[in-house]
């Protein structure tokens, strides 16, 4: 079957409701990812105050949510972010948007499997797993959910739903459970912080504590990467994309607060003595018998989250490579013949981080991929946002379906652009926290080789206009 329009523009099937839209967005913030991934640091940076950063950081990403939210309406297309930049400022300002994009998510795969591998090696009951053994439990684990990508979309579907009530579980109950029956800390520690530290830690380890859990709250723009194949997209996916924050949000805060509360040693975990404080509190509280079941949810929590970054990923590069934006751009828009999925996408962009997987762990600049996959989402949040911000000067802007009032509206974009420039430049900020100096300006390193390769890439692409200018979007959507 071939999957495409009379006017020969590629065809996407309209296989994702409202809650598959928000179950993808969810895994791919996911609750385990977004604390398991960070709470060791975090404590480690600001001690138990550190999570008094999730409400902040929520708080601001919660402005992006809403202003991605009416960009999402006003164009329900493939690509979220790319599409927006570039219908609002023109096709360079687009192009780079998605190129920022792509390669955040790129580094967000590599970094995620190779955290998975530490708890999949610990399931398997590898204690201590070498770098080659985490390297190939990680290269597994990407090739899992790269499979699972190419099934379909309702095989996808079942899994991400069925990988969210595990998550739910795990996070819910087991904090419900530490809470209930073991407290050994006080909520006045979770305020130490502050009133020891007063404004040196304030502006200090706090500020730091903020850029890390940058990482927890990202991703829910997600449903807006697949909005041509979401019924009624003008709709469901601002939903989706604002809902799935505040709901993972409030479960990372949950069983953040939960687990704080519960460390039996909290002074040998902020000194770093304790190399896994989330293993040691759930054996120590409630038995090591549980350590294996937590593990196994964990696992498929980090999975749920790598399908959902890999469907994203594919996505954006399958509506850049529909403009001939990208290099490649025939093989790129092939869809399956089945199930219309963009199968040529999944596959590359899998390949391109299993490639970046194996160089950043001979090299040792893992560090550095996961500073990268933070600060690019934060750019690339921010380059739509500023983009409304001049369209709304021009006097451009027309709200979609769904919208805020319009004072409302221009005052949640004014201080989601503001958030999100602060948080860029804390996140990118080379401070002295004891690691090598490249892991240090890391950020930045990698934003100007991602920027010198991109500007190499563009100019090859567009050194000649196409002899026919490529369908748009909305031309090649139908419903």
């Amino acid at each position: 079957m071939d999957h495409t329009t009379e006017g020969g523009a590629v065809e996407l099937r309209r296989d994702f409701t409202l809650r598959s839209a928000f179950s993808l967005a969810f895994a791919f913030i996911s609750p385990i990812i977004a604390l398991y991934a960070i709470f060791g640091l975090g404590v480690l940076t600001a001690g138990a105050t550190f999570w008094w950063a999730f409400p902040v950081v929520l708080a601001g990403q919660l402005l992006v949510a809403l202003t991605l939210g009416e960009l999402s309406s006003r164009w329900p297309e493939e690509g979220g972010l790319f599409q927006w930049g570039r219908r609002m400022l023109g096709r360079a300002y687009g192009w780079a948007t998605g190129w920022a994009y792509v390669w955040t998510l790129i580094a967000l795969i590599v970094a995620t499997v190779y955290a998975a591998s530490a708890f999949l090696a610990t399931l398997i009951g590898i204690d201590e797993p070498s770098t080659g053994v985490r390297l190939l439990l990680a290269l597994g684990f990407l090739a899992l959910a790269t499979y699972c990508n190419t099934m379909g979309a309702r095989p996808l579907k079942i899994f991400v739903i069925a990988s969210i009530a595990c998550e739910v579980i795990g996070s819910v109950v087991i904090g419900t459970i530490l809470l209930a029956f073991h407290r050994e800390n006080s909520l006045a520690d979770v305020m130490s912080g502050f009133t020891d530290g007063g404004a040196d830690f304030a502006f200090g380890p706090f500020l730091a504590a903020v850029a890390i859990v940058g990482w927890a709250f990202i991703g829910f723009e997600a449903a807006a990467d697949i909005a041509e194949e979401v019924e009624e997209p003008e709709k469901n996916v601002p939903k989706a994309l604002i809902w799935s924050l505040v709901l993972v949000a409030s479960i990372v805060m949950y069983a953040g607060l939960a687990l704080i509360l519960a460390i039996p040693d909290l002074p040998a975990v902020i000194a770093g003595d304790v190399a896994d404080p989330i293993a040691a509190t759930l054996s120590g509280e409630l038995g090591s018998w549980i350590v294996r079941p937590m593990m196994f949810i964990v696992c498929t929590g980090f999975l749920a989250g790598t399908v959902a970054v890999s469907a994203s990923v594919s996505r954006v590069v399958f509506a850049m490579a529909r403009e001939r934006e990208l290099p490649a751009s025939g093989f790129l828009t092939r869809l399956s013949t089945k199930e219309a999925m963009p199968v040529n996408a999944i596959l590359a962009t899998s390949g391109i981080a299993a490639v970046l997987l194996v160089v950043a762990v001979l090299v040792k600049f893992y560090d550095t991929l996961i500073g990268l996959a933070t600060g690019g989402f934060y750019i690339s949040f921010a380059m739509p946002v500023l983009a409304l911000l001049v369209t709304r000067a021009r006097g451009a802007w027309t709200p979609g379906a769904w919208s805020m009032k319009s004072g409302v509206s221009l005052t949640v974009n004014v201080l989601a652009a503001a958030w999100l420039l602060f948080e860029v430049t804390n996140i990118a900020w080379p401070r002295d926290i004891g690691l090598d100096w490249y892991v240090e300006w890391g950020v930045l390193i990698m934003l100007g080789l991602i920027a010198v390769l991109g500007a190499i890439t563009y100019r090859g692409v567009f050194k000649r206009e196409p002899a026919e200018a490529p369908a748009t979007a909305a031309e090649s959507v139908v419903a």
